[in-house]
């Protein structure tokens, strides 16, 4: 699925909100591409769009929380975390009430109505966010931890414990995204006896009962604040016999560990891109989980693009001789060794640095420096490619530079470098014109960015 996906129809969705207990609806809703996933205050007299991003979290205590313009909503991370595991890049979230519901406390029912929907694929290609190097991310109090490791596929796994005879340490693992549906979204989520009246006390859980939570008793309470736990919850005071489990049987003795991961996704969800990595998360919460999402989009936003992960050794999309094929270009003017990537509006080539090239002669022949020009070349060459390898018959066509905006040097290629040069459509092919955004990354760093626009004609 490397195309951005929506929904197919809309989802309605009614349930009791964990924290203020109103019967809440939420509607899932198709959206255009590059939309993301937008929360929608339908229920203000004007309304609210809060983009699902990192940035917008005000609070993570017992949920994550989303603000803009002085409006919220909380419990919003088993509904990310259906939508960014089973695929869907572009949806609305309208709901009426300043929280989503809380349902039976795991993603299933989500899950269940977005397949039963189905998605439609869109037209542009997915983003991702490539993890390329370690990434170790700590709580300020050192307890919690999560480390994000280079993967050509997106993993999880997570260790929680707690000082508890009923709940110390767990672990949890998902190999594969796609088993998310089967293995994680039914974990609920869970609450301690001796932690309701300090929340209840901090205006939260008004909607908790036994029925949207597991529960563990780990410490033994005399009856009667447990029976003023109950009344101030307005719920029945449960028989309590022994430590344990007071409501329910778990459906995976790691159940507990399987929603914290299932909690993790729906706060990484909030990066705005699909992982390609390994995430492995102990003693993670809201906190950590966020602030590691807060982390990374930072990063985002001073590199406009992330460098693809290319995995040497790997056989290429296209070799040298399949380029020869598309490209009219010889020595010494063809500046593409290899293609990586290769989608309808997206592609990552190679063209590694050599001191035996001709330009190094005279630019310069004490200081051998890849010219500018050839780089922008060499990005020219690529999208030449991207354009070519969709026709029939491209050795029939040719593309020539029409015009070539806000070109940025920023680190020198030199030979035994490789230029990693990633270039997409900024705007679909009109009239022959093709518009292009290129970058040029070396040692995952840009080196080199420019916007291009082309003409691809008809040979004569």
């Amino acid at each position: 699925m490397n195309k951005q996906h929506t929904l197919k129809a809309p989802i309605v969705i009614e349930g009791k909100g964990l924290h203020t207990g109103l019967h809440i609806v939420l509607t899932l809703k198709p959206a255009v591409e590059n939309t993301g996933r937008v929360i929608r205050r339908v229920d203000l007299a004007d309304v609210v769009e809060i983009p699902a991003l990192a940035e917008y979290v005000s609070a993570t205590e017992r949920g994550t929380v989303l603000s803009k313009k002085g409006a919220q909503v909380s419990t919003v991370e088993h509904c990310l975390a259906a939508l960014a595991a089973l695929g869907v890049d572009n949806c609305y979230m309208d709901v009426n009430a300043p929280e989503f519901p809380i349902l039976d406390g795991s993603a299933i029912e989500y899950v269940n109505k977005i397949q039963a929907v189905g998605l439609q694929e869109q037209s542009l290609d997915r983003e991702y966010f490539y993890v390329t190097e370690k990434i170790v991310y700590e709580s300020k109090d050192g307890h919690s931890k999560i480390t994000l490791l280079p993967d050509d596929t997106f993993s999880l796994q997570a260790l929680i414990g707690y000082d508890s005879p009923v709940l110390d340490n767990q672990f949890a693992v998902l190999n594969d995204i796609s088993a998310f549906a089967t293995e994680i979204a039914d974990a609920r989520t869970f609450v301690f006896v001796r932690e309701i009246e300090p929340l209840l006390k901090n205006n939260l859980i008004k909607g908790g009962d036994l029925s949207n939570s597991i529960v563990i008793y780990d410490r033994e309470m005399p009856y009667e604040d447990l029976k003023n736990l109950a009344d101030l919850m307005h719920q029945p005071c449960p028989e309590v016999k022994q430590l344990g489990y007071l409501n329910t049987h778990l459906k995976y003795s790691n159940e507990p560990a399987r929603h914290k991961l299932l909690d993790v996704i729906g706060d990484l969800a909030l990066i705005g891109k699909h992982i390609k990595g390994r995430v492995i998360a102990e003693f993670p919460g809201h906190t950590v989980n966020t602030a590691l999402a807060k982390k990374i989009r930072r990063t985002l936003k001073r590199q406009e693009v992330f460098p693809p992960s290319i995995t040497y050794g790997k056989t290429p999309v296209l070799d040298i001789n399949q380029i020869k094929e598309i490209l009219p270009h010889r020595y010494p003017m063809l500046l593409v060794d290899k293609v990586m990537e290769l989608g309808e509006n997206t592609i990552v080539a190679v063209k590694n640095i050599t001191f035996n090239e001709m330009q190094f002669l005279g630019h310069f022949p004490n200081e051998p420096v890849m010219p500018g020009v050839l780089q922008i070349e060499a990005m020219a060459q690529t999208a030449g490619i991207l354009v070519l390898s969709h026709v029939e018959n491209p050795q029939d066509y040719s593309t020539y530079f029409l015009k070539i905006n806000d070109v940025k040097f920023r680190k020198k290629v030199i030979p035994g470098d490789s230029m990693v040069m990633k270039v997409f459509l900024t705007t679909p092919i009109r009239r022959g014109i093709a518009t292009i955004k290129g970058y040029v990354f070396i040692d995952g760093i840009i080196a080199t960015e420019a916007e291009l626009t082309a003409q691809i004609t008809l040979n004569k």
